[in-house]
């Protein structure tokens, strides 16, 4: 597949670009600014054996790219995406968005749509074919490529097919994906974030994960 990951100069990105790109994917940097993304592409390149990897704008990773992946932060999602409409229509968008406010009183801040994929949905209009998923794996889990990342992938959106097609982009990083439903399951999809970033910072880890029991392996 040919995958557009916008903000991928950033370390969520930059993981998801290249254990994809080692999976034989063609990966996409995006970013606002267009010179970043290319060198930001050419160091990643090289971490993943010389793997195609190519660096544009947001819009035109968005254009050239089949599968379009958010690795935005979650404010001002409209200022970046609402240019973006046209060249999502049509195309699975998969949000890794996560509403996290740190230094308040609750670190998962979801805005009024409920999630920040309903969000996305709202602004990329009905034709994008939103899935919810790898909130819940660290940026620095995806970029150690030389181990297997020990958790499931949970996603949720509306449309079937783009599901499909992200659970395929989930195998290709050796790990299952569990469909937990409708784009209005994302909001507790991505407070699960919330919750590991507290595991995370009392138990003194790097890599806490979720797995589900009870499933066929």
């Amino acid at each position: 597949m040919r995958i557009g990951i916008l903000g991928g100069t950033g370390k969520e990105g930059a993981g998801l670009a290249q254990r994809w790109a080692l999976g034989g994917h063609e990966v996409i940097i995006g970013s606002r600014d267009a010179e970043r993304a290319r060198a930001k592409a050419a160091e990643l390149s090289v971490l993943a054996g010389n793997a195609a990897m190519t660096g544009m704008s947001n819009l035109d990773a968005a254009r050239a790219a089949s599968v379009v992946v958010l690795t935005l932060p979650a404010t001002g999602l409209a200022a970046t995406l609402v240019p973006l409409k046209e060249a999502c229509r049509g195309k699975v968008v998969i949000s890794t968005v996560v509403p996290l406010t740190f230094g308040g009183g609750r670190l998962f801040t979801p805005p009024p749509q409920g999630s920040s994929a309903e969000e996305v949905q709202e602004l990329l209009g009905a034709e994008a074919r939103v899935v919810a998923a790898f909130h819940h794996i660290a940026a620095h889990e995806l970029s150690a490529t030389e181990h297997a990342i020990e958790c499931d992938l949970l996603l949720c959106g509306g449309d079937a097919e783009a599901k499909k097609t992200v659970g395929e982009l989930a195998h290709t990083m050796g790990l299952r994906a569990v469909d937990v439903g409708a784009l209005t399951n994302a909001g507790p999809l991505e407070g699960i974030t919330a919750v590991l970033a507290t595991i995370n910072r009392r138990y003194k880890l790097k890599n806490s994960g979720i797995k589900i029991t009870g499933l066929p392996a």
